[in-house]
């Protein structure tokens, strides 16, 4: 029986109401159904140091990156759900990958990233949703050689856009955002299964 495609799920903020933690976590939801396991993490609870070389190269690397690499290797692909910040990356998820790219001594180039696979999505307040963000985190993951599906959904207007259990209120978006995980379990099995 073939083993079920796990997955991370993680939100590119660290705000305890973060509405991307709360997209992420619908998203997680449609790839359980799909018969993942989804493991979702906080970056909140993996503060990280700026990455530094001369720190890495003096302390190596911070206990923090190195658990939040292995979530990495560990899983076949990632749900990510970030806000842009002037018009970009969040600083916490960018310096995340950054740790999560380092290699130690005789890993391969990217162990982290390479052939897994990941979909993207944002909420913002908005009109735009946050989808600017997305274009720079697809060219990150894409540059680390991770399958970045061409799928994506950005909600707009994101402080009305959630009911108070963290729902999408219009169910269209919750069936849109549920949809991508789903996705996401179907290519990633899809990949895993070609000899």
């Amino acid at each position: 029986m073939n083993k079920p495609v796990r997955l991370l799920a993680l939100a590119g903020s660290t705000r305890r109401d973060s509405f991307n933690k709360k997209l992420v976590r619908i998203s997680a939801v449609g790839a359980r159904k799909a018969g993942a396991e989804v493991t979702e993490i906080d970056l909140a609870d993996l503060p990280m140091p700026i990455f530094d070389q001369d720190f890495e190269s003096e302390e190596g690397m911070p206990d923090n990156a190195a658990t939040f690499k292995l979530l990495l290797v560990d899983h076949d692909g990632f749900l990510i759900s970030t806000p842009e910040y002037n018009g970009s990356v969040t600083a916490v998820l960018k310096n995340a990958i950054d740790w999560a790219s380092r290699r130690t001594e005789g890993e391969k180039r990217s162990v982290a990233f390479a052939g897994k696979t990941a979909v993207l999505m944002a909420a913002a307040p908005g009109r735009l949703g946050g989808v600017q963000g997305l274009v720079h985190v697809r060219a990150i993951l894409g540059y680390l050689k991770v399958l970045v599906l061409p799928e994506q959904r950005a909600i707009s207007s994101a402080f009305k856009a959630f009911d108070e259990d963290g729902n999408l209120r219009e169910e269209k978006d919750q069936a849109t955002i549920e949809g991508l995980g789903r996705r996401l379990v179907e290519v990633t099995a899809k990949l895993r299964a070609e000899p």
